[in-house]
């Protein structure tokens, strides 16, 4: 099964929507890495302050000192001041000597654990080696972030004296607060830019197809058959107006188009009558032309049976002639519109008077009253009757040993029914849809209007024709239209 597809209007709303969220997730993401690389530079950036600030403590100190300023004295000269530096600039100092062993701590106990008792080599190899003599490692203990630096300091002749170490935690609790105060504010906006974004796209969609719609609506009205309007919008995009004057290019290259070939279907419909109408006045013309000549040469007044002949010459020729009229009066009948007049009829007794002129004893008529009135043509009914009674006749093959034709005459709310049934050979599936057809039979004689003409009349009172068949067991015509009507314009 098809899925159906979105309108154009859910798919711009839905479009606006997904772009927003995509935006906003884009622009938190982009926020948090940015936050992120901001706290890693402000530790980094703080930790070489105090670790600036720390070394000139401890520079003063130096200076200031009585002791002999060697390695071995450093927890001598630094044995209370150490502390000093330590609430100064409330991080923990370490101190050790070249062979990283521990001289002096403050020992600060939050950062207990991560004081070490001896350096490892990597990083006494790691401050030797460098230029900077300087040496940072992160690490990570009980879910907080450290980070130690590790650094010499001189005496005054800038004689490397010990190894100054300090613990830094990274405290991010502050800038992740602000973050998530952030984040929250971005969350607000957003879904107030959300709202605005549905209300946005529904006028905009609105916008957009009530220009579509109007487009489509006159697209589903354009008939060829009528003369269709231009569509005409005020104000609109440039695409639509593109498109509106695609369809009135394709108006007047329609109509345009729909004259031309009126003008040639007319022309072949009369052309392909007037063929007919000669092919068929052709086919009387050859066997009287015949008898004549043979009258001609086998003409004996002296013959006994003189007379006898000359009546049978005449009988073919009036035959004949007859053939033509008829001709000549189908194709009158079918080119001359209906009469256009209405009178009150007793439908039931008009088609009596058309079904009496048959002379076929199993013709049956059953009308449901005595009397159903209705507006129409009195001439016109009889023809509509006498042609489908005819039509019927004509299906019933000469050696049908039960032949049957029932008219029926009934009313049904406000509309009059006769129906013409016959027993005979019926409609074939292939020229079910040609039936009405003019010119088409299936007759050897004929011109094939009969049927044609009565749909013309018929449909000219408002009223409808159908059939049901059967092949080889009947046909059911059925004849429908109002009983009260408005008189055909003239």
């Amino acid at each position: 099964m098809t899925k159906k597809r979105l309108s154009l209007r859910a798919r711009i709303v839905i479009n606006m929507i997904l772009l927003v969220l995509v935006a906003s997730v884009l622009i938190a993401a982009v926020t948090i890495y940015q936050y992120r690389e901001e706290a890693k530079d402000y530790h980094k950036e703080r930790l070489e302050r105090k670790e600036k600030a720390i070394k000139q403590s401890i520079d003063f100190v130096i200076r200031e000192t009585t002791y002999p300023v060697t390695t071995e004295n450093i927890p001598l000269i630094f044995k209370d001041e150490i502390f000093d530096i330590d609430a100064i600039h409330s991080l923990q100092v370490n101190l050790y000597d070249l062979d990283g062993q521990l001289l002096k701590s403050s020992k600060r106990s939050i950062q207990r654990d991560t004081t070490q008792s001896c350096l490892n080599a990597e990083i006494l190899n790691t401050l030797s080696n460098t230029l900077e003599h300087r040496y940072v490692v992160k690490n990570k203990e009980a879910g907080q972030t450290f980070q130690s630096s590790y650094s010499y300091i001189t005496d005054e002749k800038f004689k490397t004296l010990a190894i100054l170490n300090l613990p830094y935690l990274e405290n991010d609790d502050f800038l992740n607060k602000e973050l998530k105060e952030f984040l929250m504010r971005l969350a607000y906006a957003y879904l107030v830019l959300i709202l605005v974004a549905i209300i946005f796209a529904y006028f905009i969609s609105k916008f957009i197809t009530k220009s579509l719609k109007t487009i489509s609506d006159k697209m589903n009205e354009t008939r060829l058959e009528k003369r269709n309007k231009k569509i005409q919008i005020e104000t609109s995009s440039e695409e639509i107006d593109a498109l509106v004057n695609a369809y009135n290019s394709m108006i007047d290259e329609l109509e345009a188009s729909a004259v031309v070939l009126a003008t040639n279907e007319r022309e072949q419909a009369w052309r392909e009558m007037a063929k007919q109408v000669a092919h068929e006045i052709k086919n009387p013309l050859t066997p009287m032309r015949l008898t004549v000549q043979s009258f001609q040469r086998k003409f004996d007044p002296e013959d006994e049976n003189i007379h006898q002949k000359v009546d049978e010459y005449s009988d073919t020729l009036i035959q004949q002639i007859d053939t033509m009229s008829s001709i000549a009066s189908a194709f009158s009948n079918f080119a001359k519109m209906p009469a256009q007049k209405s009178e009150n009829l007793n439908v039931v007794h008009v088609v009596k008077l058309a079904l009496d002129i048959f002379n076929e004893h199993y013709i049956e008529f059953y009308p449901e009253a005595e009397e159903i009135i209705a507006k129409f043509d009195r001439t016109q009914l009889i023809r509509v009757v006498t042609n489908l009674v005819k039509n019927g006749i004509q299906a019933i093959a000469d050696d049908s040993e039960n032949p049957k034709i029932e008219v029926r005459v009934f009313s049904n709310c406000n509309n009059v029914n006769i129906t013409i049934e016959d027993n005979g050979s019926g409609i074939a599936e292939d020229t079910k849809s040609k039936i009405f057809e003019p010119k088409f039979t299936t007759k050897s004689s004929g011109m094939g209007l009969g049927l044609a003409m009565v749909k013309n009349i018929v449909e000219t009172y408002n009223g409808s024709i159908t059939f049901t068949t059967q092949l080889g067991k009947g046909t059911i015509f059925t004849v429908s239209f109002p009983k009260n009507q408005k008189l055909p314009s003239q």
